[in-house]
């Protein structure tokens, strides 16, 4: 019997792309608030 290898992949289901979108904003934010006061510090040592 020749069966179709099967594939590991997770199937995307309708309500997936909100979840992904919370999930980076989770992280996203808080690291782009951290990188623009690291800029923002770093400015100041070349005044």
């Amino acid at each position: 019997m020749n069966q179709p290898p099967v594939s590991s992949a997770t199937p995307e289901t309708p309500g997936s792309g909100g979840a992904v979108f919370l999930a980076w904003a989770f992280v996203g934010i808080p690291l782009l608030w951290g990188v623009s006061q690291t800029f923002i510090k770093a400015l100041d040592l070349f005044k």
